[in-house]
């Protein structure tokens, strides 16, 4: 049984992605000696694009990060819609494309999970090619044991280790009491920039599945496939099966795809995963608490879950600082002041998963022309600010402490 009593200041981070690395550098930043280890044998600096929006932005302003977050936008320039034969369907300009306002940014993950690991690596301790492998709570602290080192002992455990989270499971329990599926699949990896896209990205979409190609910012060209969720899961650990799985989705694709495909085997960032939210009533138990996808995965498809890593890890860190290392009431709070803008975001996340695939001919059809006509509206930028309206609001759900 754990008690309130003022823990000290000895936190272990499971998982150095976005949400880890925010964490890190905020509770460094109130004084916290901060491990993170990471399964990995170094930063994962591969991934896709990812949206900072909002109260997101803020807190990268707070970090101090702001020009380097600039420095490594995607800048994209806008996009086109093609059928399997390469011809234009429609053009999308930077607003359409991305439904960003000015303020916000769109950035390569990779890149950002960089920029926040040279943030802390000089003053938090990380352990690399490690894991946890059980953990025992008790009033004094938390027993860690590692896959690959001795047990250590810590006043707070964070796991901030993804969607697939061995901290929550190890704690919480099982991942399908928690996993609520969107019904897509989505792979991404990198590939010959063979097109010569400068900052463009085209789109083949066919009824239930879309791909994507583009160039971004100090990267090769990225492929995306976004397709329905096969109806046998691969392994996680199955690469093979993995690539099996989204050769068979598009066999027929037309286009570049064949090409892409082609250039799956070799990729060395490839990413797969049965696109899933994780809902969960409680983000704590004891000294342990959960951050980011580990708590609340909106999923890969919506592009929501690194702005509210950001946010989650600010407050989550903030109210550790203020509440004098009462981590009870601490995790109290921090669900308290979260709950809400991660509910909104998780349904806009759910929603923009329904909304990606056009699942019938009618539909893409239906999706393509209004894409299509958008652009020469004399009110578009009114029906711009209308459509984005949702992505604002759920971005923008919190108003941000000064801790």
């Amino acid at each position: 049984m754990t008690t309130g009593r003022p823990p000290g200041k000895t936190v272990l981070i499971s998982g150095a992605g976005i949400a880890g690395l925010a964490l890190a550098f905020w509770l460094r930043r109130y004084g916290f000696r901060v491990t993170v280890v990471e399964q990995c044998a170094g930063p994962r600096t591969g991934g896709y694009k990812v949206d900072i929006r909002g109260a997101a932005m803020e807190v990268i302003a707070r970090m101090g990060l702001l020009a380097d977050v600039r420095w490594i936008s995607t800048a994209m320039r806008g996009g086109d819609w093609v059928d399997r034969t390469g011809k234009r369907l429609a053009t999308l300009g930077p607003g359409l494309l991305g439904l960003r306002t000015a303020a916000d940014e769109e950035v390569q993950r990779g890149d950002l999970v960089s920029i926040l690991f040279e943030a802390t690596r000089a003053d938090v301790e990380y352990v690399f090619a490690d894991s946890i492998a059980g953990l025992d709570q008790s009033d004094t602290g938390v027993r860690v044991r590692f896959e690959n080192s001795g047990p250590r002992v810590f006043d707070l455990v964070i796991g901030a280790d993804g969607t697939h989270s061995a901290t929550r499971r190890a704690v919480f329990g099982p991942e399908p009491q928690f996993a609520r599926p969107t019904g897509l699949a989505v792979c991404v990896f990198s590939v010959p920039n063979e097109l010569g896209l400068d900052h463009w990205e085209l789109v083949h979409p066919t009824p239930g599945h879309v791909v994507q190609l583009y160039s971004a910012r100090h990267s090769p060209a990225k492929a995306q496939f976004i397709f329905p969720a096969p109806e046998v899961t691969p392994d996680r650990n199955d690469v093979a099966a993995q690539r099996r799985a989204v050769a068979e989705a598009f066999q027929d694709a037309g286009w570049e795809v064949p090409r892409l495909l082609d250039a799956m085997p070799e990729a060395r960032d490839f990413f797969f995963e049965v696109a899933s939210q994780i809902r969960m009533d409680r983000w704590h138990s004891g000294r342990v608490a959960l951050v980011g996808d580990a708590a609340w995965s909106p999923s890969p498809s919506s592009g929501q879950g690194a702005g509210m890593a950001l946010v989650g890890a600010y407050v989550l860190a903030g109210e550790l600082a203020v509440a004098g290392n009462d981590y009870l009431v601490a995790y109290a709070r921090y669900d308290s002041k979260l709950r809400d803008y991660i509910t909104a975001n998780l349904d806009l996340g759910r929603k923009i998963a329904n909304d990606m695939v056009a699942a019938t001919p009618g539909a893409l059809r239906m999706h393509v022309e209004a894409i299509r006509v958008m652009r020469y509206l004399p009110w578009k930028g009114r029906a711009l600010r209308s459509i984005r309206k949702p992505l604002v609001d759920a971005a923008n759900a919190i108003r941000l402490e000064d801790y």
